[in-house]
């Protein structure tokens, strides 16, 4: 069996290093083992999508920033044979962006997107988080960084193993 960690950012601004919060779930054997959620102080002050996750700069103000939390990021994301993101390209090019602006060497393993998963193994579309949940009855508070790792977690251990581990490059077993 692999191990794997779900995660999710929320953005400040259109930039990829403003994120404001992660959520990250642990995922081990086949079963969710440790799971965590952190707002994060973004570089700037300037939130632009408080409309989408409600999450302002008066609530992030005292949180630490991306390099203050790397430890314990990094503490869930070690020993991960993949991670996983719903639209996967976005969530990995906001972890490089933040690990690029704090001077961190960004972890390597390979992200696998639910997305293509889910269109992969069930023909859906559209595909967008909530479509999915509602499709394979998940419950999902959507644009709340751990509810949407969460349910990036089960999607997952939901896929057939062959999928996602064709996806990831990580042997099935």
């Amino acid at each position: 069996m692999t191990t794997f960690v779900a995660l999710d950012f929320e953005t400040a601004d259109r930039y990829r290093d403003s994120a404001c919060a992660i959520g990250l779930v642990r995922v081990e054997q086949g079963q969710v083992v440790d799971k965590v959620h952190y707002l994060i102080r973004p570089p700037r002050r300037l939130f632009e999508f408080t409309h989408i996750h409600g999450i302002t700069w008066r609530q992030v103000a005292n949180e630490p920033d991306f390099a203050e939390l790397w430890p314990d990021i990094a503490a869930m994301l070690t020993g991960a044979d993949f991670f996983v993101a719903h639209n996967a390209s976005f969530d990995r090019s906001v972890l490089y962006a933040c690990c690029k602006a704090y001077g961190i060497l960004p972890p390597v393993p390979d992200f696998v997107c639910t997305v293509k998963l889910a269109r992969q193994a069930w023909n859906l579309r559209p595909t967008k988080l909530p479509n999915v949940c509602d499709y394979l009855g998940i419950p999902l508070n959507h644009h709340d960084a751990l509810s949407d790792a969460e349910a990036c977690a089960k999607i997952a251990m939901l896929i057939p193993t062959q999928f996602v581990a064709s996806a990831s490059g990580a042997s099935a077993g």
